[in-house]
């Protein structure tokens, strides 16, 4: 039976940004736009619901840091209580009309927003959630299997990625409202997850992060993630945490 959780996380603005705009929250803590140098590791007993969610800022709008950070605070703040898949759509519905209501008040705000995505850790199961094409991976015996959907239109033919989103907290000139995507994940003893900004999978191809987990766990797999992305050029900031189901 599982019965503790571990949490290694850490948040880079990359090579070519000058600022961090992606923020992070585990439990109680959250870290909004700041820079670790080192993987930081937090044990949970299993138990309490634990949120566990990066939110990356929109680039080329105002004050993406901005969104993020309030998004984050708002999951810290509410995580106890998200027990079940409507506790979540709620949070995240409240964390949307946060962003469009902060934005509202602050003409040098208006349009700013952010994606989301992550989960949360119950005693026998695990909630999955996002908004935008921030991502949450199960690192299974098989590979790498995305659990999140990416809210990014059609690529085009010989595109790996985009950096266009189909829906976000906040983001628009008037409010608009989202469509949460939120699953339900049994859980179990060695069960790891990796939630991530796309400043790492948007340069590192799932293959190259499914062969780093294999070979690595906890602070050791984090920084090879961070690193991989960083070899990879590190065009965007880089936020991920992992998520380990210890026995």
């Amino acid at each position: 039976m599982p019965s503790y959780i571990t949490v290694t996380a850490l948040s880079h603005p990359g090579l070519l940004r000058d600022h961090n705009e992606d923020s992070l929250v585990v439990g109680p803590w959250t870290l909004c736009g700041t820079v670790t140098e080192n993987p930081q590791t937090l044990v949970f007993p299993l138990g309490t619901p634990l949120v566990v969610a990066v939110a990356d800022g929109i680039g080329g709008q105002p004050a993406g840091e901005v969104a993020s950070a309030l998004t984050v605070r708002q999951l810290a703040s509410c995580g106890p209580s998200l027990d079940s898949e409507q506790a979540v759509r709620d949070a995240l519905n409240l964390c949307n009309h946060a962003v469009y209501a902060a934005a509202g008040r602050d003409p040098e705000l208006i349009t700013m927003g952010t994606t989301v995505a992550g989960a949360v850790v119950l005693s026998e199961s695990l909630l999955v959630f996002n908004v935008g094409d921030s991502r949450v991976l199960d690192a299974t015996e098989h590979g790498l299997r995305q659990v999140s959907v990416d809210d990014s239109p059609p690529l085009a033919p010989g595109r790996r990625t985009t950096s266009l989103v189909t829906q976000a907290l906040g983001g628009a000139p008037e409010f608009s409202a989202i469509t949460p995507h939120v699953m339900t994940s049994p859980l179990s003893a060695g069960d790891r997850y990796l939630v991530c900004t796309d400043g790492l999978t948007d340069p590192v191809p799932e293959d190259a992060l499914d062969d780093l987990l294999r070979a690595h766990d906890g602070g050791r797999a984090a920084f090879e993630l961070w690193k991989s992305a960083i070899e990879a050029g590190g065009p965007d900031n880089i936020t991920l945490a992992l998520i380990g189901i210890g026995g």
